[in-house]
């Protein structure tokens, strides 16, 4: 099994500046040892997994990583820098920085072994001596877990052993004595790529645990294999804390405890508050259910701002009141196409369904949407309060949602009673209960109690100023025209392209979703302009590879091909793996060319009626040539400027290319 790690894949003087700059310095070093065999689509893998979460963690440590078809054997280069770089750590820059580069079939010894490395980073005196070393050869071995000093430069210090991995006999036998009686925790820690930030979630939580004086045992569902707590374990354990970034498996298993679900960085920087905070919940007698098979989104971690913590609240109702709308747009839209806009004034089918008539069937559409449309509120209130405070917040912003509807307050006041609801709930679970109640809490008293506030304030206190705020915003879309028009949908179009699915994006796309609950033709040509805007970034990087591809990597234009289905069916996230390759040429190009469709949209008087499906519901929009135009016209601006830029930088980089030989002469042969 070849090393790791070797003096060749050291550098104790790293000069980048950038994070970029710096995993192609170390990645220059892989390509020399024969690791890499394609750097350019190497660190797209790299930037695209950057772009899903920022590497940095607390204590100056910076570990970029990825899974790549283009590594030939799992391998790690480490960089010291004496000025610091930006990897998006709380604390501040960055000067111990791993690039971990593991093939797409990479072998489990190596993934444990690297499992260890992630462990040991969070030891102090390891990543004290690696500040300390200036031997490259020391540093690799420091870094394989050798303790011998190296001649030539000062011993090394003593570096714990690999800590063992989570689920082996001693992370997993029987609870401790009951005459101890510590409160116990079970933990599972895992993270998109499972090698890195799962184990140094774990290594976190365990030490926490131990500072806190808490029996606390961690399952890693990592790379490195995926052992399960032993059943005894979790039937004993007082609390959970779930620190994950993908689904964590067979969650069921922790169904009925205090539970405490948030990201796994937040284990890495913060777990002594999260100690903390589920110990609070086992003792106000706060459970969970029964794992659904979708996890709920990322809700806050107690550190991040508040303007972090509402975003994610919101977009926790907006992500599951989405299908309601996908399901009822569409119906309705369907309905629409087969007998005409008439329809809305049809009986119902309950009562005159004739089998033989298209008008019975279109009218049967209709109303099953129309059934789905009536949810839309009351599930957005509910999974606002849900995000807030878990499952205690369903009720009463459910209740709230739909007093909403009754009031005429609409989607504003289903946000409203989504974040009443939530503040509710989280100022009854701070009252100190006797523990006769605590039983009953999350049953009767928080959903009753909670209910009863959230009524009386949606219905007497904010219900009827925000219907009339609601009707004033009705009345400006259904008044739009000319210029405004144009306006709106450059600003629309900007949105839908600036994080391509990212939070700016769903806030438009929420802001087009949440008028289709009363539709008006100012919402239906808002909704027109979201959709159109956000096909234009995969369209256009797929336009710009078909035309121009040797600007591109190999896997840029395999991407480029799956871009043209993604682009064509509204998934704006076709486009990510070019921005994260690039972001500084596509986000711009994408933004101006969504800026032109979402003006030509409003300006054409497109409408539409469902909230997704990209060019598959053409037939039920208004003005469908002129509509295609616009997303044509946005497509073309796109690839040019793209084009373009790339086509610039290519010209400043071959400039530049009689520099080349000196600064390959910094790189060390492979040893």
């Amino acid at each position: 099994m070849s090393e790791l790690i070797t003096a060749g894949l050291v550098d104790v003087d790293l000069s980048a500046e950038t994070k970029q700059a710096a995993a192609r310095s170390l990645a220059e070093r892989m390509v020399a040892a024969g690791r890499v065999t394609d750097i350019e689509g190497f660190l797209a893998d790299v930037a695209a997994r950057e772009a899903q979460m920022p590497t940095g963690l607390d204590g100056g440590i910076g570990i970029p990583h990825c899974r790549s078809e283009h590594v030939t054997a799992p391998t790690l280069a480490f960089g010291r820098s004496a000025s610091g770089i930006d990897f998006g750590a709380p604390d501040g820059p960055a000067d111990l920085i791993f690039l971990i580069a593991a093939p797409a079939g990479a072998d489990d010894d190596h993934l444990t072994i690297l499992s260890s490395l992630a462990r040991r980073l969070m030891d102090a005196e390891f990543t004290d001596a690696l500040r300390a070393e200036r031997d490259p050869a020391a540093v690799a071995a420091l870094i394989r877990g050798e303790e011998t000093a190296v001649p030539g430069g000062p011993a090394s210090p003593s570096v714990p052993a690999p800590v063992q991995a989570a689920g082996e006999a001693p992370a997993t036998g029987a609870p401790a004595p009951a005459a101890s009686a510590p409160f116990r925790i079970v933990a599972v820690t895992s993270c998109p790529t499972g090698i890195a930030h799962t184990y140094m979630a774990a290594e976190s939580l365990q030490k926490a645990g131990e500072a806190a004086g808490v029996e606390l045992v961690v399952e890693t569902q990592g790379s490195a294999g995926f052992t399960r707590l032993d059943p005894r374990v979790i039937a004993a354990a007082d609390a959970v804390i779930l620190a994950h970034d993908v689904e964590v498996r067979e969650k069921d298993r922790f169904a009925g405890k205090p539970t405490v679900d948030v990201g796994v960085k937040a284990a890495i920087n913060r777990p002594a508050e999260l100690i903390a905070d589920v110990r609070g919940k086992a003792a106000r007698g706060e459970t969970t259910a029964a794992a659904t098979a979708t996890a709920p989104m990322d809700t806050g971690a107690p550190g991040d701002h508040f303007g972090t913590r509402l975003r994610k609240w919101l977009m926790t109702g907006v992500s599951y009141m989405v299908p309601f709308v996908a399901a009822g747009g569409l119906l309705i839209a369907l309905a629409f196409a087969i007998g005409g806009y008439e329809i809305n004034t049809a009986p119902s089918v309950a009562e005159h369904f004739v089998w033989t008539e298209t008008a019975s069937w279109a009218a049967l559409l209709f109303q099953i949407g129309g059934a789905a449309f009536g949810f839309l509120v009351p599930v957005l209130a509910g999974y606002i309060a849900y995000g807030m405070v878990d499952r205690p917040g369903l009720v009463p912003g459910i209740v709230g949602g739909a007093i909403a509807v009754t009031v005429n307050a609409g989607f504003l006041g289903g946000l409203a009673a989504g974040l009443i609801a939530g503040a509710v709930v989280m100022a009854i679970q701070r009252v100190n209960v006797p523990p006769v109640l605590r039983g009953v809490m999350p049953v009767v008293v928080i959903p009753l109690i909670s209910s009863a506030v959230v009524g009386f304030l949606m219905f007497v206190v904010v219900g009827k100023p925000i219907a009339s705020l609601q009707k004033a915003m009705t009345d400006w879309l259904s008044g739009l025209s000319g210029g405004n028009a144009v306006l709106l949908g450059v600003l629309l179009g900007l949105m839908m392209c600036f994080d391509l699915g990212g939070p700016v994006n769903k806030v438009a796309y929420a802001f087009a979703v949440g008028g289709l609950a009363t539709p008006t033709d100012g919402s239906l040509k808002v909704m027109a302009a979201v959709m159109a805007a956000g096909m234009v970034p995969p369209l256009g990087m797929a336009l710009a590879t078909a035309v121009r591809g040797k600007l591109f990597t190999k896997t840029e234009l395999d991407n480029g091909k799956a871009a043209w289905v993604l682009g064509a069916s509204f998934i704006s996230e076709g486009a990510i793996p070019f921005a994260a390759a690039d972001p500084l040429r596509v986000i711009p190009s994408a933004m101006v060319g969504g800026a032109v469709t979402g003006a030509l949209s409003m300006a054409f008087d497109a409408t539409l009626r469902a909230p997704h499906g990209g060019i598959f519901v053409v037939p039920l929009i208004g003005q469908p040539l002129l509509y295609l135009l616009a997303i044509a016209a946005g497509t073309v601006v796109t690839a040019t400027l793209v084009v373009l830029l790339k086509s610039r930088r290519k010209a400043e980089t071959a400039a530049a290319a009689p520099a080349a030989p000196a600064a390959e002469a910094k790189v060390p042969a492979a040893v």
